[in-house]
């Protein structure tokens, strides 16, 4: 039984990275289920439960804040009601229609046309778009960040 649980955790460790690219995949949250599964085949027990805390906090945090960090970004860069209001539509679009990587060019393109209808001109609809671009890369890094770093001891109590 252990085999099969460690094996499920390696399957989990590799689809939670794909995750962090993929946005329907919650790529950390993933990475946690293979800690958590670790926990209960390994004897004796392998983290303790402040580690298992911070990690799943952790796994939670960045999954929420993949969603609001390309909307905090259009902000940033002088989004107004409009361009927030678009990047969100564009995010739900792009989701939908163009997964993997609508989310992030829906993202963007949404702030963009949100900044045309509110009547910001070219340059200055661009930079909304660009910084929730930004902000969406920025959560890819860290999704793929702390999902390497939960493999990582994942792989470290393996072997």
């Amino acid at each position: 039984m252990s085999i099969v649980l460690i094996v499920l955790g390696f399957i989990l460790n590799i689809v939670g990275i794909i995750g962090c690219i993929i946005p329907i995949l919650p790529g950390p949250v993933l990475n946690f289920a293979a800690l958590i599964l670790l926990q209960f085949t390994v004897t004796p027990h392998p983290f303790s439960t402040l580690f298992l805390i911070t990690m799943g906090l952790l796994a939670v945090g960045i999954s929420l804040l993949d969603n609001i960090l390309p909307l905090m970004g259009a902000k940033l860069y002088g989004a107004t009601k409009y361009g927030i209001v678009g990047a969100l539509i564009g995010m739900i679009i792009g989701l939908i229609l163009f997964p993997p990587f609508g989310l992030i060019i829906g993202t963007m393109g949404g702030a963009i046309i949100g900044e045309y209808i509110g009547g910001k001109k070219g340059g200055q609809a661009l930079k909304s778009g660009i910084g929730s671009f930004l902000m969406s890369l920025l959560a890819i890094i860290l999704k793929l960040t702390a999902s390497l770093v939960m493999m990582f001891y994942f792989i470290k109590i393996i072997f």
